[in-house]
């Protein structure tokens, strides 16, 4: 049985660093499944495509892709193929991260494989209206993520609030559906907070978690900031 997804949700995107890599993945897997049995909070990760299959046959937690091409099975050297991140035990994937860009047409192609395939679609957006074009293919999830945020250690949250407030907007006024995450510079509880209280359903972390001398302390402060969720969403 996969892995339940519930919000709030903690998506943490392992990307190439070796922090995260082979063994190391795994370890921090681990202490993300740790964290998410103790306090109830949904945690995925998004290992290398080469560690999904340890990551997923060891853990209990969702683990995601980091991207999929919008191809079917054929003549395609190179590329990721949805099938395959399934039968590695994957249960979603993200789709145009900022360092995997896609184009409009290939974002609404490779949302519906996702479906097709049973995956959880996380696509991320740089800016509002990108957010609100991309959730009319019917994502499960938007994160939104400005790239000039990523990895600075300054979280949209609290730098563009008006970003967050405007997306969540504009997707739900054509999805009401579509789950938004928040993403980029996330560098604390308080961004976790931040980013709840404009309306967010969770957040897509990386360098935080993956590059900290103790992910399992950074993952509980975060889980434990999510919580606040609740909070923040009766408030409405």
């Amino acid at each position: 049985m996969a892995p339940k997804i519930t919000v709030p949700f903690i998506l943490v995107n392992f990307k190439t660093y070796l922090e995260a890599t082979g063994k190391r993945a795994l370890k921090i897997a681990k202490e993300a499944e740790k964290v998410s049995f103790e306090t109830r909070v949904s945690i995925g990760v998004a290992p290398q495509f080469t560690d999904i299959a340890a990551v997923a046959s060891q853990t209990e937690i969702p683990v995601f892709a980091q991207h999929i091409d919008p191809i079917e099975p054929g003549s395609y050297t190179g590329h990721i193929l949805a099938d395959a991140v399934r039968e590695a035990g994957a249960v979603g994937t993200l789709i145009n991260h900022s360092e995997r860009q896609l184009k409009i047409s290939e974002i609404g192609k490779a949302v519906q494989i996702a479906h097709e395939k049973n995956l959880v679609s996380v696509v991320c957006a740089n800016n509002q209206k990108v957010s609100a074009a991309v959730a009319s293919f019917n994502p499960n999830m938007v994160a939104v993520e400005p790239p000039e945020l990523i990895g600075t250690g300054i979280s949209v949250s609290r730098a563009k609030p008006e970003v967050v407030l405007d997306t969540v907007r504009l997707v739900k006024e054509v999805n009401p559906k579509v789950i938004v995450l928040c993403g980029a510079g996330i560098s604390g509880a308080d961004d976790v907070t931040a980013a709840l209280r404009l309306k967010t359903q969770g957040i897509l972390i990386s360098s935080y978690v993956v590059k900290a001398k103790d992910p399992y302390r950074i993952l509980r402060e975060l889980a434990e900031a999510a919580l606040t969720w609740e909070k923040f969403s009766i408030e409405g």
